[in-house]
C-alpha cells in the first residue's frame, strides 16, 4: 500500500509538473512575441512653418499643436517677436504651452554667426543672444543655427575648421544661456550643405553639447547619403526634421515648396527611422513643411494629417 501511494504520489506530481511545463511552453511564445514587437518610441513636434500660410498667432498655433496630438512645438523667432510686439506676454505663452502639455524642443532663428565679415558676425552673436533670452522664457532647450548669410557662392565659407571655431563661439553664448545651438545643414547652401560637413563642424568644435539639426528634404537636396545618419551618435541628433519629397522635380530644381507629408513621396523613410533607432535617437521628430497647397487648408486639418501620416510612416518602418 505504501508503495502504491508513493507511486500514485509520484505520478500525480509528474503530471502536475508536465501540465505546468506545457502551460509554460505555450505561454512563453506569447510573452516573447509581445516583448519582441517593436514599438514607436519617437516623440513628435510641430514646426510652425507647416501652418505658416494660415497666418495664425503663436498662441493659436500652440492650441492647434496640442489638440492635434503633438508632444512639442517648434516655433520661429519672428512669430515670438510678433507676439510680443502685439502686446503678448512670454510668461503667459509659457504657461499656455505647459498647460497644453507641450514643450519647446527647438526654435528657428537666423543669427549670422558663420559669415566672414567680422562686424556682421559680432552682430550675429548678439542676435543669437537676444534670441536665446527670448526663447528661454518659454522653456526652449535649443536654437537652430543654419548657415545664414553664407549660402551663395559669393559669401560661402568653405573652411570647415574656421566654421568649427565660429560654432564654438556660438556654443559659448548658448552655454551661458542654458540653450544649445544646433548646426543646421541646408541642402541648397554652398556652406554646410551636406550632413558630413555639419557633423565635422560639430565634432571639431570641441564642445560636448555640440549637435546637428538634420532634415530629410535637405539631405536629399544637398546630395547627402541617408546612410550617413547611422554613423552619428545619440547626442549628435536631438531634433530631426521630418517631411517627404516627390520623385519630380529632380534634386537641382526641387524647392522647399515641394515638401509633402511623410509617406506621400519617395524618401527612404523606413531606412531613416530605423537608422535613428540604431544610434539610440531619443529626440523628437519635428514636422517641417512649406507646402503652399497645405497653407490653403484648415490649419487643424493640416496639423492632424501631418501627425497621422508621420506616425503611419514610422509604424511602417517597424513592420
Amino acid at each position: 500500500m505504501q508503495n502504491k501511494m508513493s507511486r500514485r504520489t509520484l505520478l500525480t506530481g509528474a503530471g502536475a509538473a508536465l501540465a505546468a511545463s506545457a502551460a509554460g511552453v505555450f505561454a512563453t511564445p506569447k510573452r516573447a512575441a509581445a516583448a519582441d514587437t517593436p514599438k514607436d518610441t519617437f516623440r513628435y513636434s510641430l514646426n510652425t512653418s507647416t501652418i505658416r500660410g494660415q497666418k495664425l498667432p503663436i498662441d493659436k498655433e500652440v492650441d492647434i499643436a496640442a489638440e492635434a496630438g503633438y508632444n512639442a512645438i517648434e516655433p520661429w523667432i519672428h512669430e515670438l517677436d510678433a507676439f510680443v510686439k502685439a502686446g503678448g506676454s512670454m510668461k503667459d505663452l509659457d504657461k499656455r504651452i505647459r498647460d497644453k502639455g507641450l514643450v519647446v524642443e527647438d526654435t528657428i532663428g537666423f543669427p549670422e554667426w558663420i559669415v566672414e565679415d567680422d562686424a556682421k558676425r559680432a552682430k550675429g552673436l548678439e542676435e543669437a543672444r537676444r534670441c536665446m533670452e527670448l526663447v528661454s522664457q518659454i522653456g526652449c532647450k535649443r536654437l537652430a543655427a543654419p548657415p545664414v548669410g553664407a549660402t551663395d557662392a559669393a559669401h560661402a565659407v568653405t573652411d570647415l575648421m574656421k566654421i568649427a571655431d565660429r560654432y564654438r563661439a556660438l556654443l559659448d553664448v548658448g552655454e551661458k544661456m542654458g540653450i544649445v545651438p544646433q548646426v543646421e545643414m541646408w541642402g541648397f547652401s554652398k556652406t554646410l550643405g551636406r550632413l558630413g560637413e555639419a557633423a565635422m563642424v560639430a565634432a571639431e568644435s570641441g564642445k560636448p553639447q555640440a549637435c546637428v539639426l538634420a532634415d530629410i528634404y535637405h539631405l536629399h537636396k544637398g546630395g547627402s547619403e541617408f546612410a550617413g545618419l547611422k554613423l552619428l551618435s545619440e547626442s549628435c541628433i536631438q531634433v530631426f526634421h521630418v517631411n517627404d519629397y516627390p520623385e519630380t522635380p529632380g534634386r537641382e530644381k526641387i524647392t522647399d515648396a515641394h515638401r509633402v507629408y511623410p509617406g506621400d513621396g519617395v524618401a527612404p523613410l523606413s531606412q531613416v527611422f530605423n537608422d535613428l533607432r540604431k544610434i539610440g535617437f531619443k529626440g523628437v521628430l519635428s514636422l517641417e513643411l512649406f507646402n503652399p497647397g497645405y497653407w490653403k487648408q484648415d490649419a487643424m486639418l493640416v496639423a492632424k494629417t501631418g501627425l497621422e501620416k508621420t506616425k503611419a510612416a514610422v509604424q511602417k518602418s517597424l513592420e
